[in-house]
C-alpha cells in the first residue's frame, strides 16, 4: 500500500512538473512561430511566437502547444510592431488605391497626415478646389469635417491605418482664404473652434507648414492661439518650420516659442539643414532641440533617410507672388513687371524667405517629376538646368513658364542636403521617420508621373542601408523609432509595440535582404525585405505579395469624443 502510495505521488509530481515545462495548448486564429522578437522597446531582441487573435495580440512565448487557423514560419526573420510613417501625403494614393503598396511593402501600417493641410474641415469652395486638383483620380468629396473623412475612408475601405493632424492652413484657408492678412478677432475665434471640433474627431494635433503660402501669412501669435486648443486635448504641434536654410535658426527659435507658450508638446517635421553653407548648422539644431527637452520639453523631430527633399516650384519663389492660390499666381507671374521682380528675388542670395532652389545650388539642384500638362511630361526627370536651355531660357525664366503651362507647382525633387547629415540626424534618440511622401504602385495611373524614391523605399532604406550595412544603430533601437517612440509621441493608445492586448498591427521582415530598390532615376519600385504584415489582425501582405485586404481604421487622438 505504501508503494502505491508513492508511486501515485510520483506520477503527480511528474505531471505538475510536465505542466509546468510544456505550454499550455490553447486556440488562435494565427501564431507566427520562432522569429526574433523586435517588441518596439529598444531593449534586446528575443526569440518567441506571436498570437493572434481577432484584432489584438493574444500572447508572446512558447506557444509550440498550441494551434492556430493560420501558421507562420518566421525562423530566421524579426517580427516586430508595424512601422509608423509620421509624415504621410498619401491621401489620394489610398483613395485611389487603397492597398498603400508602397508603404505595405516596407512594413508601414500607420500612414499620418496633416503636414499644413488636412482633410478636414473644408467649406464647399474647398471641396471643390480639391476635386479640380485630383480631377486624374476621380475623387468626389463625399466629406467635409475630419471626422466624416475618417468615416469615409474606413467605409471605403484601406490596408493600413491612417491618422491625421488638422492643418493650421486649412482651418486658415477655411475662414481666410489665401489672403495675406492677420484673422480678425472673429475669425481667429472660428478657426479655434474648427480645432477643437477636430481634436474630438480625433486629429493627433495641428500641424502647420511655415514656407508655403497660404501657411506662411500666419503670425507666430495665431500659431500660438490654434495651438493652445490642440493642447487642451493633450495634442501636439507639429511644423514644417519656417526656415530650412540660412534662417533655420530663427525659424527653430519660433517653433520653440510656439511650444513653450501654448504648453504642448512639439515636433519638427522632416528637421535638416538645406544648403551647403547651411549644412555644419545641425549640430547646432540638435543642440537647441537637446537644450529644450533639458528644460522639460516634450519636443520631437522626424526626417526621410534620403540627402534630397520633393517639393514644387512654389518653393523656388517668394511668397507674395503666390498670395490668393494659384490662379492669382498664374496670372501675376505672366505681367513682365512682376515677373522681372520675382525673378530678381529667385536670384537673392539672402532672401527673406526659403527659396529651395538656391539650397539646391541652382537648376542643376533641382529634377522634375511631376506634371499634369501631358505635353511637359517629356521633362520628367530632367535637371531645371537642361529644361532651361531646351527653352532658351534662365532657370528662373523656365520655371516660372513651367508654373504657367502646367496649371501647377509642379513637383521636383531638390538635392541640397548631405548624406552626412542624413547618418548624424537619423543616430540622435529623439528621432522618428517620416517618407514626406505617396503611398503608390508601379502600376497604372500612378506611371504618369515620376516621384521621389522616399515613397518606395524610406522605410527600407533605413533598416538596410544605414542599420545592417552601415551599422550606426542597432535593429533594436531602429525598431523603437519606427514603433513606440513615434505611438508615443502622437500619444495614441495601444499601437506601436508588441503587448499582449495591444492591436495586432505586425510585421515580419528579414534584416538580411531588407531593402530599398527605388531611385531618382527609377523610383517606382516596390522594396524588398518584407514577408507578413498584419494591420488590425488580418494579413494584408503574405510570402512577400498583398492579399487585397483592406482592413484599415481610422487611429484617433486623445481628444476624440469616442473615448468617453
Amino acid at each position: 500500500m505504501r508503494l502505491f502510495t508513492q508511486s501515485i505521488f510520483i506520477l503527480f509530481v511528474a505531471f505538475s512538473l510536465l505542466s509546468c515545462t510544456e505550454p499550455e495548448s490553447k486556440q488562435y486564429d494565427v501564431i507566427i512561430r520562432g522569429g526574433m522578437v523586435y517588441d518596439g522597446s529598444g531593449d534586446k531582441a528575443y526569440r518567441a511566437d506571436v498570437a493572434l487573435i481577432g484584432d489584438r495580440i493574444a500572447d508572446i512565448g512558447d506557444l509550440s502547444g498550441s494551434k492556430a487557423t493560420s501558421d507562420i514560419d518566421a525562423s530566421g526573420m524579426a517580427v516586430s510592431p508595424g512601422f509608423i510613417n509620421m509624415l504621410s501625403w498619401a491621401p489620394d494614393d489610398l483613395i485611389y488605391d487603397g492597398r498603400s503598396k508602397g508603404d505595405i511593402y516596407q512594413g508601414v501600417t500607420l500612414e499620418v497626415f496633416g503636414e499644413g493641410s488636412s482633410m478636414g474641415p473644408m467649406t464647399d469652395a474647398m471641396a471643390k478646389d480639391y476635386e479640380d486638383s485630383t480631377t486624374e483620380f476621380g475623387i468626389k468629396v463625399e466629406w467635409r469635417s475630419l471626422g466624416e473623412y475618417f468615416d469615409y475612408m474606413e467605409k471605403r475601405g484601406m490596408s493600413p491605418n491612417i491618422a491625421s493632424f488638422v492643418g493650421a492652413s486649412t482651418v486658415r484657408e477655411h475662414e481666410l482664404g489665401a489672403v495675406d492678412r492677420a484673422p480678425t478677432a472673429d475669425e481667429l475665434a472660428t478657426m479655434k473652434a474648427l480645432v477643437d471640433a477636430a481634436m474630438k474627431d480625433g486629429a493627433v494635433g495641428l500641424g502647420s507648414s511655415l514656407i508655403y503660402s497660404p501657411a506662411f501669412f500666419a503670425k507666430t501669435d495665431e500659431l500660438i492661439a490654434l495651438s493652445k486648443v490642440a493642447a487642451k486635448y493633450d495634442g501636439m504641434y507639429i511644423s514644417h518650420i519656417r526656415n530650412e536654410g540660412g534662417g533655420v535658426m530663427g525659424a527653430l527659435d519660433e517653433f520653440l516659442e510656439i511650444v513653450r507658450e501654448a504648453g504642448i508638446r512639439g515636433e519638427v517635421y522632416h528637421l535638416k539643414a538645406s544648403g551647403q553653407s547651411n549644412w555644419d548648422k545641425l549640430d547646432q539644431i540638435l543642440g537647441k532641440l537637446d537644450a529644450a527637452r533639458m528644460q522639460g520639453y516634450a519636443v520631437t523631430a522626424d526626417m526621410y533617410t534620403y540627402p534630397a527633399s520633393s517639393t514644387g516650384l512654389d518653393a523656388s519663389m517668394p511668397n507674395w507672388v503666390q498670395e490668393g492660390g494659384y490662379d492669382d499666381w498664374s496670372k501675376r507671374l505672366q505681367d513682365p513687371d512682376t515677373r522681372a521682380k520675382v525673378i530678381a528675388e529667385m536670384k537673392d542670395e539672402n532672401p527673406t524667405w526659403d527659396n529651395a532652389m538656391l539650397a539646391a545650388g541652382g537648376g542643376s539642384g533641382v529634377m522634375t517629376v511631376g506634371f499634369k500638362n501631358t505635353e511637359l511630361r517629356k521633362y520628367t526627370g530632367m535637371r531645371l538646368s537642361q529644361i532651361a536651355a531646351d527653352m532658351g531660357l534662365s532657370e528662373e525664366e523656365a520655371a516660372i513658364e513651367l508654373v504657367i503651362r502646367d496649371g501647377s507647382r509642379v513637383q521636383c525633387v531638390y538635392f541640397g542636403m548631405t548624406e552626412d547629415n542624413v547618418r548624424k540626424k537619423l543616430q540622435w534618440p529623439n528621432m522618428s521617420f517620416g517618407s514626406d511622401g505617396g503611398s503608390m504602385a508601379p502600376e497604372g495611373m500612378f506611371l504618369n508621373a515620376s516621384t521621389h524614391p522616399r515613397s518606395y523605399g524610406n522605410f527600407a532604406r533605413l533598416l538596410g542601408k544605414y542599420v545592417r550595412e552601415e551599422k550606426l544603430i542597432t535593429l533594436e533601437e531602429a525598431v523603437r523609432k519606427l514603433t513606440s517612440q513615434p505611438a508615443h509621441n502622437l500619444n495614441i493608445r495601444e499601437r506601436g509595440s508588441l503587448k499582449v492586448g495591444y492591436f495586432g498591427d505586425v510585421v515580419v521582415f528579414d534584416p538580411a535582404t531588407i531593402d530599398d530598390k527605388a531611385t531618382f532615376e527609377e523610383p517606382h519600385q516596390l522594396a524588398v525585405g518584407v514577408s507578413h504584415v498584419f494591420v488590425n489582425g488580418v494579413q494584408v501582405m503574405k510570402d512577400g505579395e498583398h492579399t487585397g485586404a483592406k482592413p484599415g481604421r481610422a487611429v484617433r487622438g486623445p481628444g476624440w469624443v469616442g473615448w468617453e
